[in-house]
Formats: C-alpha cells, structure tokens, sequence
C-alpha cells in the first residue's frame, strides 16, 4: 500500500510558483523519463498493512537531493520541510507529511540490499549524459542567526568584541 500523491494540493497551486534560484530541479524533473527508474524500483515491497508507504520515485528522488547537496538524511529531512523547490521536485504536496530521516534510511537500506542502487543511478546518470548535462555536487549553507552571548559592541569599538573575537554582529 502506497500514498497516492498523484495530484498536488490546493495548497500547492497557492503558493506563487516562479522560478527561482532553484529552476534546474523543475528543468531536470522535465527532462528525466522517470519511467525507466520506476521499473528499476518495481522489487521494492510496499506492505498491503500498516500505514501506507511513500511512492518508491519520491523517495528515490529524495536520495538524489541528498547526494547532489550532500546531506545527511537529518539534513533530507530539514530541507524538504524547508525548500518548496525540493518538495515539487519530490512530488511531495504541502499537505501531507515529508518522510523523516529513518523512512529515508530505510529506503536508502532496502535498495542497497536488494542491489538497485547503481542501476538507478546509473540511469539517472545515462540520461543525463545524454543530454549533455554533468552534475555537480552542491552544498546548502545554514545561514541562521543566533543571539550571541555578549552584548554587541559600541559602534567606537568596531564590529568585534574582545570577549568573542569570532563573532559578528547584524
């Protein structure tokens, strides 16, 4: 039994659509036949009991996210709840729950064990060289901003405080 997420959600139609910094994941998602990978993913059990698992392509496609951006699956995780280019990119609408990162690990372990995870990605990557296209391997910056423990200095004393040379302030 697996999750239908054939049609996104109103919710999704909502949210402002444009392209972005992030449009070669829309580009790429056009351009890939994903049938062949779906039929490289046909082993993969889905219990007919229990809660409903999430399609095999969107999980697949996750494990790509994480190696083109080199996250760990914490990291999958965060990152799709954060970014709405990776949700579109995995099919996954903005109503229904991202998997965490041990539904990805499991994932990640099912296909090592039953040995698809070089002809998926050697798919992946025949199509892609097909087209002429390489892929690089990318990394996301946490960029967040944190209260620091000392009190920002005077404007007369500069940007750097002698208690915490490192730090800086906005």
């Amino acid at each position: 039994m697996q999750r239908d997420f054939g049609q996104m959600s109103f919710g999704d139609g909502l949210i402002n659509q444009r392209k972005g910094r992030n449009e070669w994941l829309d580009d790429l998602d056009k351009l890939i036949d994903w049938s062949p990978v779906k039929q490289i993913l046909k082993p993969i059990y889905a219990s007919d009991v229990g809660k409903p698992s999430y399609p095999h392509l969107t999980m697949f496609k996750l494990l790509l996210l994480g190696r083109w951006y080199d996250l760990s699956d914490e990291g999958i995780e965060e990152a799709v709840d954060d970014r709405l280019s990776f949700r579109r990119f995995a099919r996954l609408p903005l109503d229904r729950a991202a998997p965490d990162h041990s539904t990805i690990w499991r994932f990640r372990d099912q296909i090592t064990r039953l040995a698809l995870h070089e002809a998926l990605f050697e798919e992946v990557n025949r199509q892609l060289d097909a087209h002429g296209l390489i892929l690089r391997k990318g990394t996301l910056i946490d960029a967040t901003i944190v209260r620091a423990a000392v009190k920002p200095p005077r404007k007369e004393e500069g940007q750097v405080t002698a208690r915490d040379p490192d730090a800086g302030f906005t």
